[in-house]
Order: structure tokens, then sequence, then C-alpha cells
């Protein structure tokens, strides 16, 4: 016999997307019940929820919940247990996450401890959830992924047994254990030779890790490229795969044609599970990266492991070959609202940690100290660099390490004791920024040269770009893309202003700044042989943003971005063809009056507070030239990003 919740993976023709079937969501005990929002409907679409507790051992094992044994039964992918059938600690499933309960020491939620949570919910072409009874012979067991299996992970819930896992790279003879170190075994009688296909898997039940007679199974089945996301129902969220290292670097590179935001990976001789996120932090290749074992109940630890690129990952294997599984970074939906992509904060610092909320999980963070008391510095802080990485919009300087200064989250940022971002009673300025199609991305190059085609995934045509060399002393350059004319201008400096026409000799090509890449040309003091590069992207999404520009008129004018009734909540200007700051304007720190407050992104001076001159308007935002001339002297001409 067996089971699952057919109904609930079966195609669909609503468009799916990964932010709607997968979540990894990070938080804190506790002690008491506590409900976690990750936006996944587990009790009306069914699915599987894991919990590991990250700073420590005792307690600290991976606990696994599915909705098709029930929110009381769990298993622990590091120990060969049986099913607990009386687990108190996970109360219930819920439509939009899970809630726990106050029992249950240190394993799901007490008081203070940091917990990672993934949830996978059940979805034709991304994974199910399928139980079953053995027979203590062959069994083919049905299944409603919708497409071939290429990864299933079994585990015993009656009794002791391994979780043996199938993955389609080492064959239907072979076999791992996902709670041991062994290599993997190319001779395995678990799948009775047979390959799984659309509609069914093949046991070999006189197994008894598969079943035994009589035996009760669990069985978590994981897609590969088979497309059934996005718009056009085309797009793909999961692969599984094997990768063979170079043996001279013992790296590996991985295209899987986009980013992902979790990566399970395993060498086919012995050794650890690794595990990685986006969220706990998986960056580009260079800086560290937080891994868990699921077969062990280690405490995380940080590492030089998988390195993001944005079409895939770079990992290590010392020599041998790896198998994976990878999940596709979220959102894949183009954001309708400003505010599910933006938020605009202030605060004030308090030396000690802090929460910065921004109502969405953010990818970038640029926390201003808008006296500029501190260091005068405007940073950047972003999950792909690295947390702890700082380089700064009004400087020259290289990428520096800022220890204890902040850590992401779904909802926004935890902010450490450094005074960078938290100094205690000053007054800053948060500007949150989330990667989503059409409005905002990043890409982080690795030792590209002359003519590299960088591939993003921006989903539309940047239409400004700005560039930082992480390791050398250099200007940050500007590029904005006006109707096929790509201008470049210095975002450090206010002297030299945007080349007059087509760049095809200079920081990026002209002819190749398109919906999926972006050329560098063949020089310039922020790009040349070798370098490793920040690259932020911004276009135009309808209602959410608007890149743009317009010529002064030395009066007043209202600059239409077709936002709804809220108009612009934030605002970059700058002039072009000659020398000017970059002002910055947002409706934390007011846009309702001529004289609400302004900041330079490319200078060290304090917030002006009585000369910003510019207002939001129901469509958008409005420039007077009463108060300030530079942000709309006649005749002059400007460019500007501005975000509902």
């Amino acid at each position: 016999m067996f089971s699952s919740n057919q109904s609930n993976v079966a195609a669909s023709v609503v468009a799916n997307y990964i932010e709607d079937v997968f979540s990894t969501y990070l938080y804190t005990g506790n002690g008491s019940t506590q409900t976690i929002t990750n936006d996944i409907d587990l009790s009306g679409k069914g699915g599987l929820t894991w919990i590991k507790y990250r700073d420590g051992i005792f307690g600290g094992g991976h606990y696994l919940y599915d909705t098709v044994r029930g929110a009381g039964k769990v298993l622990q992918s590091n120990l060969t247990n049986a099913e607990s059938a009386a687990d108190d600690r996970f109360i219930s499933f819920n439509s939009n996450g899970f809630s726990l309960a106050t029992t249950g020491g240190s394993a799901l939620n007490a008081s203070t401890y940091s917990y990672v949570s993934w949830t996978f919910r059940e979805q034709a072409k991304f994974f199910d959830v399928v139980t079953y009874t053995g027979t203590g012979g062959v069994q083919n067991i049905s299944h409603n992924l919708g497409s071939v299996p290429a990864c299933i992970i079994v585990k015993r819930t009656d009794t002791t047994a391994n979780w043996v896992v199938y993955h389609t790279s080492l064959g239907n003879a072979g076999s791992l254990i996902l709670n041991t170190t062994a290599a993997a075994d190319t001779a395995s009688s678990l799948w009775n030779s047979t390959t799984p296909t659309s509609t069914q898997f093949t046991v070999n039940s006189g197994n008894a890790q598969v079943g035994g007679t009589g035996g009760t199974c669990v069985a978590y089945l994981f897609a590969h490229n088979a497309g059934g996301f996005g718009l056009a129902g085309t797009d793909n969220v999961i692969s599984c795969g094997l990768a063979t290292p170079n043996p001279a670097t013992y790296e590996a590179t991985v295209n899987l044609g986009w980013e992902p935001q979790w990566v399970l990976t395993r060498s086919t001789a012995a050794g650890n599970w690794m595990l990685t996120d986006n969220m706990r932090g998986m960056t580009v290749f260079g800086s560290n990266d937080s891994i868990l074992q699921p077969n062990k109940s280690d405490a995380e630890y940080t590492t030089n492991s998988i390195g993001l690129t944005s079409t895939g990952f770079i990992t290590q294997s010392y020599g041998t070959d790896f198998i994976y599984i990878a999940i596709r970074r979220g959102p894949m939906k183009v954001p309708t609202l400003g505010t599910s992509v933006f938020a605009p904060v202030t605060r004030t610092g308090t030396g000690a940690t802090a929460t910065g909320t921004a109502g969405f999980a953010p990818d970038l963070i640029i926390p201003v100290n808008r006296p500029h008391d501190y260091t005068g510095a405007t940073p950047f802080f972003d999950k792909l660099r690295g947390s702890d990485q700082a380089i700064y919009s009004n400087a020259t300087t290289a990428e520096e390490t800022r220890a204890d200064t902040l850590t992401f989250s779904n909802t926004g940022v935890t902010f450490g004791t450094n005074a960078i971002a938290n100094s205690s009673g000053a007054s800053y300025v948060n500007w949150y920024f989330q990667r989503a199609p059409s409005f905002f991305d990043e890409v982080c190059t690795t030792g590209f040269v002359d003519g590299t085609l960088v591939t993003h995934n921006l989903g539309v045509t940047p239409e400004l770009i700005f560039v930082k060399d992480r390791a050398g002393v250099s200007n940050w350059m500007g590029a904005v893309n006006d109707a096929g004319n790509v201008r470049t201008l210095s975002v450090s400096q206010t002297a030299g202003g945007d080349l007059p026409s087509f760049v095809y000799s200079s920081y990026f090509t002209a002819t190749t700044i398109d919906p999926t890449a972006i050329k560098t040309g063949t020089g310039g003091s922020s790009k040349g042989s070798g370098v490793n590069a920040a690259i932020y992207l911004f276009a135009t999404c309808a209602g959410v943003s608007k890149v743009g520009g317009y010529t002064g008129n030395g009066t007043t004018q209202t600059i239409n971005c077709g936002f709804g009734a809220g108009g612009a909540r934030f605002v970059i200007i700058k002039r072009t063809g000659t020398t000017g700051d970059w002002y910055v304007y947002d409706t934390a720190r007011g846009m309702t009056t001529l004289t609400d407050p302004y900041l330079f992104l490319n200078s060290t001076a304090a917030e002006v507070a009585t000369l910003g001159s510019v207002t939001t308007v129901s469509t958008g935002f409005a420039v007077n030239a009463t108060v300030l001339a530079a942000i709309n002297t006649n005749a002059a001409t400007y460019i500007f990003l501005a975000i509902a």
C-alpha cells in the first residue's frame, strides 16, 4: 500500500513559482508557542518541513516532519531511529507555514536559540511525499511528481534503519546513505536495477531498509529540470546532477542556468553531506559559507565551500565526484508593489544587537549614518558578497570586512555592535532592496577579462548599472542604457559627466546589454583584466520602479513614473553631461515639503536637512528649482531612479 497527497501535486494551469513551494526560514526560539509564517501552504497542498538547531550539538539533530505522516511524527536524518509517533513539539501544518509548541527543549524552539527551517511543498515537477508498506519483494510505488524523480530519499519508519538515497547520477544500481559518511554503493539491490518513471519508482523490499515484510516507509522525491514553473510553465527550479572537479584546482563549475538558493552536496567517496542556503550564508566564491551536515547533529560552521554564480555554482570537492540537489533562487514573480521589494526605514543606533525590519527578505541594505558623524561612509552590504563585506559608494577603497555589522533575515536584518551601521545614539536611514525580476539584480564576477559576457537574472534589459572593483582602489562606475545609448558616469566623484554617445571601448559594450547579459568593454578604472567586481542592475518595473531622464526647466515640474496614488518613496537624481552629485531622497526622512532632506550617494557630506526640493506626487515625484536649482537647472539633463 502507498499514499500521498495526490491531488496536491497534480499539474495546474496556474503559474507556479519557486517562492510558492520552497522556503528557507530563519527564526529564534521563544520557549513558547510560535507560528512560523513562511507563505508556504502546507495544510492545503502538503509537504515537508525540516528543522535544525544551528548553534549546538545537544538536541541539535535534523528534525523532519511531513503532512503525509502527520504533524506529531518526527524522523531525524542524522539517526537511524524509527519514527517517533507521539511528538508534541511540532503542532501543525498551516496554510502559510507551521506552528511549534512550548515543549521540546532545544530541539525546535528553545528561547534565544537560532534555528533554520527548510520547507518543501508538494508540487508537480518539484517535490512529492509518498508512504508505503513493504511486501518483502519487488514493489512499484506510485507517485505524483509529474516527472521522473532524480533523487529519492527513503526511510523506514517503524524500526531502526538507514536513510537510503537514490540519485540518478549513480544509476539504478547505485545508492548513498544520508545518515552516514559511507561511499556510494554501486551494486545496490535497493531499486531492483529499475530506473524510476514519471508515475512510479521501484524498490526491492526484500531489503529491510526499504520495507521488508510489513515495514512502513516514507519516500521524499525530487525532480530534475522538469520545467513546470514560470508564466510559460517551462522554467526549471530544481536540478539533481553529478559534477567532476578539475584535478588541478579541485574545483567544479556547475551550470544550472540559474542561481541557486539551496544546495545539498555529497562526494561519491566517503564523506559528510554538506547543506548550504543563501539565508544562512552562501556567497560568491572566496567568501565563507555556512554549512550544516544532514548526517550529523553538529553545529553550523563556516568554510569556503560553495561559490554562487548567476548560472549555478562553483564548489571544491578535493578530487572526487560529487552529487548535488540545487533549488533555484527566488522570487521568480515580477513584483507589482514597491513595498514588497524596497523599504526606506529610519532608526537610531543602539550599539547593541537590534532588529531592523523591512517587511521582506532583503538582498541589499545601505545603512547610512545621516549626519555622517562616525566614518562618513555610505556602505553597501549584501547577501551575495557576504553580510560582513562592505563597499562604499562615496569612496574608491576596496571592499573590507566589517565583523559583527549585520546578518540578513527573512524580514530584514539583525544589527550587530559594529558602529558603522549601529553606533549608539546615531541617526540612520536604511535602504532595503530585494532582488526581483524586472526590478533589481546583482552579479559578482570573478576574475573577468575585457570583453567578458556577464550573465544576469534581471529578466529585462538593465537601464541603470553600478559597478565596483571589490579588490582594487578605483571609482565606482555607472552606466545608463538610454534607448540603446549606453552612457557611463562616475559614482564616486562629481567630476566627469557622462560620455555623450555610444560606448564601445569602455566599461560596457552598448550592443550587448540585454535581458540576459551585459558585455564588458576594454578599459576603465573599475574594470580591467582579472577584476572581481560587484555589479548592481536596475530597470523599470511597471508600478514599482522607473529608470528615466528629464530636462530641467528652471522652475517646477512633475516627473511621471506611472506609479499609483502613493507616488515615489525613493529617488536618486544625477545631472548628466557635466559635474554633479548623486542626490538621494526617501519618504522615511520626508518627501512632502520642499525643505525635506537629501543625502549624496557619492559624498561624505552630512544630510542636508532643509534644501531637498523634491516631493512625492501621485504618479511619481516633482522637482523644484526654487530651493535647490541643482536638480532642475533650465536645459540641463538628468537621469533618475525612482521606486514606488
